[in-house]
């Protein structure tokens, strides 16, 4: 599997491996609980996320690991947001601070 992201101007494919997503369920799991608790999304709190803003986060994560070259984590939350939208094929991750303009497209660009 891979996932398109989309930053700015710049375009890569995250290759997600056979397996990934069952080897990981607990842990995605463990992240929705985290989640079920409420989290700040931009500069508002969210009570409890709803499936599109809990993938927004880990967008917002996938795009600081991507940065400090954090390729474990980065694996971990595009494995989370393919377990959660599994029909999705690329992501629009906002750079400006304003997580709720990330996008999830399910066709490619």
């Amino acid at each position: 599997m891979q996932l398109n992201l989309i930053i700015d101007d710049w375009s890569m494919d995250l290759k997600i491996p056979d397996g990934y997503l069952e080897t990981m369920r607990t842990s995605f799991d463990n992240m929705d609980k985290d989640m079920d608790r409420g989290w700040q999304i931009g500069q508002r709190w969210v009570k409890n996320p709803n499936p599109t803003q809990r993938c927004q986060l880990v967008a917002g994560k996938l795009l600081t690991a991507l940065e400090n070259d954090n390729e474990q984590l980065a694996l971990m939350m595009g494995g989370y947001i393919l377990s959660r939208m599994p029909n999705v094929k690329q992501v629009v991750i906002d750079n400006t601070g304003v997580p709720e303009e990330t996008s999830f497209n399910t066709q490619t660009l």
